[in-house]
Parts: C-alpha cells; sequence; structure tokens
C-alpha cells in the first residue's frame, strides 16, 4: 500500500458523501468517501491524514499530456523497476516521498518506460482512502 502525510484543506458534502482535499506538500489529492465531519471525529479542515491507495491503483502516463478526468496526479522519476511475465512495479520518486505503481507488463513495454525517465502518476478519487 502507498502511504502519503497531508493535511485536509476542504471538505465538500452532500448526504453520507464527502469529497475531501488533502494538500500533501504542496500537491492537492482529493478523494471521495462515505462519511462525514458529523460522523466521523477526524474530519476537519487543518487536520493531518494519511492518504492509503493500493499499488494497483496507480495510472502511469508519459509523454504529451491530454485533459483527463483523474485529479490526483504527480510527476516523478522511475527509480526502480521490477519487471515480472505478467506484472512489472515501478518504484516512482515524486517530490513528495515515493509511490509504487504495479502495471501490465504488457503496458510497461507499450510505453517503453525506463530507468530514471520522468512520468505522471494518477489515482483516481474514488481510489484513496484516509487514515488518523
Amino acid at each position: 500500500m502507498n502511504t502519503l502525510q497531508g493535511k485536509i484543506t476542504t471538505i465538500k458534502n452532500k448526504g453520507s458523501l464527502s469529497i475531501v482535499e488533502v494538500d500533501v506538500s504542496g500537491i492537492l489529492f482529493n478523494t471521495i468517501i462515505i462519511e462525514t465531519p458529523k460522523t466521523v471525529s477526524y474530519l476537519k479542515v487543518g487536520n493531518a491524514i494519511k492518504l492509503i491507495f493500493k499499488e494497483t491503483e496507480v495510472v502511469v502516463g508519459k509523454g504529451i499530456h491530454h485533459p483527463i478526468s483523474i485529479q490526483n496526479q504527480a510527476i516523478g522519476k522511475i527509480e526502480k523497476i521490477e519487471k515480472g511475465e505478467l506484472l512489472t512495479k515501478l518504484m516512482i520518486d515524486i517530490s513528495i516521498g515515493e509511490v509504487i505503481a504495479i502495471i501490465t507488463t504488457d503496458a510497461f513495454h507499450q510505453l517503453q518506460l525506463e530507468l530514471g525517465e520522468e512520468v505522471t502518476t494518477m489515482i483516481k478519487t474514488t481510489e484513496i482512502m484516509l487514515s488518523e
């Protein structure tokens, strides 16, 4: 699991859902959770919070950037590659720490990824969990 530490900057809620924006050293991440400030005490602007997401939920892109709906994006360099027959594990150093991505080996070859290459990591808003 990937874990990043940040601070809650904004909370928007409707019914039992909240979209929480978290600042991780200047990079903003959004997550949607089935909790509200009324149902859990840790949902307060300014609170320190952990963002947790699976390695398999990290999308990796390179080259020309196109507008897409994934809001959570951070640029980094590939620091380590563990290539398997079906899956490849990438350790990516972004300015706020290390993010691990697991992608198919076919996708790895298709993107022609290399050690030291700059890539964009992307995580869907629905795939980030929060923890105190």
